[in-house]
């Protein structure tokens, strides 16, 4: 039986049952054996293998570990990633661009003496010409 979300609690509990049973027959292992090896009753591997409820997980953690399926449960729940956004906040702004060399422009209108510093959204000292005035 396939494992989906539509299955009743006890049908999961029943299939990992199961599972487990089948991986421990694989290894050619008694309940016992098995439960002397993780360091549980033997009572938890018969309920674990029945399906049975309150079976607590640090059984289940053991008895993985010693049928050697322990590392399947990181497919169980996997590790959190961190998302395309998150990393490039992360790693910081990269310069997009090279800036140059900037040089000041001394003919700049705003060089005068009519635009002292800190004045750029004042009006000028004096009026603005087109230099063709005579």
């Amino acid at each position: 039986m396939r494992i989906t979300r539509d299955a009743t609690d006890d049908a999961i509990l029943t299939e990992l049952g199961a599972r487990f049973t089948h991986a421990r027959l694989e290894r050619n292992l008694t309940q016992a054996q098995l439960a002397e090896q993780a360091g549980v009753a033997k009572r938890t591997v018969e309920r674990l293998e029945a399906g049975a409820v309150g079976t607590q997980l640090s059984g289940i953690i053991r008895i993985g570990r010693v049928l050697g399926i322990l590392e399947r449960l990181d497919a169980l729940i996997p590790e959190p990633t961190i998302s395309p956004l998150e990393q490039l906040k992360l790693r910081g702004r990269r310069r997009q661009r090279a800036t140059g060399t900037r040089t000041r422009n001394t003919n700049s209108y705003l060089n005068t003496p009519d635009f002292p510093p800190g004045t750029l959204n004042e009006t000028p000292l004096r009026t603005w010409k087109w230099g063709d005035e005579k």
